[in-house]
């Protein structure tokens, strides 16, 4: 009788560990309740899978067919299915550029996000992964391709440097040779087919990789023979000029109504929106994000292109105007300078031909700082230290590395907390991957750490 008792106490307070512990997370869940962001198809997959989620996006969809977004939200099924798709996976997921599925992945993307914005945005979030590699990353690669670095031989012309070394990789030469042969005139008469050219020229631009067609873009010319060269590119008599330049908000309309170049044209605003809250005038200081975002446009209605052949200034536009905007000049000449005047594209661009990358330093550069001996307080760090994610500032660097190799233990200052370990930096790198604390798991463990030690006695008392 007495161990019966005793095996239905362990089974009770066996079941009290494991609801303290918690039920497992949900799929499309992590363990703290946060939603894990996945890619628009498998949210999709993960809302099919729920009998709730599959029919409100069903409804969704029907409701979202042939209606602007004030007449959906009159339909209280349609405000019902929108606010219960708000809390699923498809909510928060994004695409991959050049990914498998990537048309799909951006449909479905857009059937819950046009529903969400008020109007005509003149803004709209990227559907795409936030970027995180930087421009040093294509110059390691590009040195280890061509062997040679983007901005070698000052003496050289860069951009027909840029088309030899495309030659070398077969991928690359296949692909250029094909929207070049796609995009050059028939005859005299008889013109390309510009939508043959874009296509060709997506294909070129999503499966080559950057360190490659960045050459090609963004080469630095010192004459005007090598800026002609980089303009002509992408072949702009057929796949950017025209014989009347039409309305930028026109072209951007239409720009719109394809999933594709809406995209495209929302991860460029996202990636390249002037900014001056930062050192670049670029969102996060990232030139490769921005670059990545202008090469992504072209090959779609939204083509940009150089404007001239000049070696003294850069100057980037669509084959637009804002002739005939009517009372909408205004919106149209922001949206034009965007392209025309953006501090940031035009940055990024001479960065990448100069072969350099983001540099940030501490606004008030001090000298490099020696450790002093043992006995000595160690010498305080400026307040104004700018925390990069690419480059940091010598005198750090030195402290740390003789911090490390001496064992010496730092002070509990701003000096700790610069000397990170190598796993740390890179975490923060990505700012949107938090980490998360379960505070309830804490208190699980905490609530169980109390109890086991009770079970001896109780067992103790039952022998009894």
């Amino acid at each position: 009788m007495i161990l019966a008792n005793a095996f239905c106490l362990v089974l009770f307070v066996d079941e009290i560990l494991r609801s303290l512990a918690g039920p497992p997370s949900p799929p499309g869940q992590d363990p703290h309740g946060w939603r894990v962001p996945v890619d628009c198809v498998r949210a999709n997959e993960l809302c099919a899978a729920e009998p709730s989620c599959s029919s409100r996006y069903r409804t969704l969809r029907q409701c979202l067919a042939g209606r602007d977004r004030n007449t959906m939200l009159a339909n209280k099924e349609c405000q019902a299915a929108l606010e219960v798709l708000q809390e699923s996976p498809l909510y928060d997921c994004r695409c991959k550029r050049g990914m498998k599925k990537e048309l799909q992945c951006l449909q479905i993307y857009w059937s819950i996000h046009l529903g969400l914005t008020e109007g005509e945005e003149f803004y709209e979030a990227s559907p795409y992964e936030p970027v995180t590699s930087r421009l040093s990353d294509i110059f390691r690669l590009a040195s280890i391709f061509s062997g040679m670095d983007p901005a070698t031989n000052s003496k050289s012309n860069h951009c027909l440097d840029a088309a030899k070394a495309c030659n070398l990789n077969d991928n690359c030469k296949r692909l250029r040779s094909g929207y070049i042969s796609t995009c050059s005139k028939i005859s005299a008469t008889e013109h390309c087919s510009r939508r043959k050219c874009h296509k060709a020229l997506r294909q070129f631009f999503d499966r080559v990789p950057s360190e490659y067609t960045y050459r090609l873009l963004f080469c630095s010319c010192k004459d005007q023979a090598c800026a002609e060269r980089r303009r002509q590119t992408i072949v702009p008599s057929c796949s950017y000029e025209d014989k009347e330049k039409s309305n930028c908000l026109d072209l951007r309309n239409t720009c719109r109504t394809d999933h594709l170049c809406r995209s495209r044209l929302a991860d460029f605003h996202t990636n390249c929106q002037a900014t001056f809250q930062s050192l670049t005038s670029c969102p996060g200081d990232n030139y490769q994000a921005c670059l990545g975002s202008y090469a992504g446009l072209i090959g779609f209605d939204m083509t940009p292109n150089y404007v001239d052949a000049s070696t003294t200034s850069i100057t980037i536009s669509p084959w637009c105007s804002c002739k005939g905007s009517g009372n909408m000049e205004e919106e149209c000449e922001k949206f034009l300078r965007d392209f025309t005047e953006n501090p940031c594209l035009r940055n990024a661009i001479q960065a990448f031909g100069n072969g350099t990358d983001v540099n940030l330093s501490p606004k008030n550069p001090s000298p490099p700082v020696t450790l002093p001996p043992k006995t000595e307080e160690s010498p305080a760090l400026p307040d104004d230290i700018n925390d990069s994610n690419t480059m940091y500032d010598t005198s750090i660097i030195t402290t740390c590395t003789s911090v490390q190799e001496h064992g010496l233990k730092l002070n509990k200052s701003k000096e700790q907390s610069l000397c990170y370990s190598e796993t740390q930096l890179t975490t923060d790198i990505m700012p949107d991957q938090k980490t998360f604390v379960d505070q309830k798991a804490g208190g699980s463990r905490h609530w169980a750490g109390r109890i086991l030690p009770v079970v001896p006695i109780l067992l103790l008392m039952l022998a009894l």
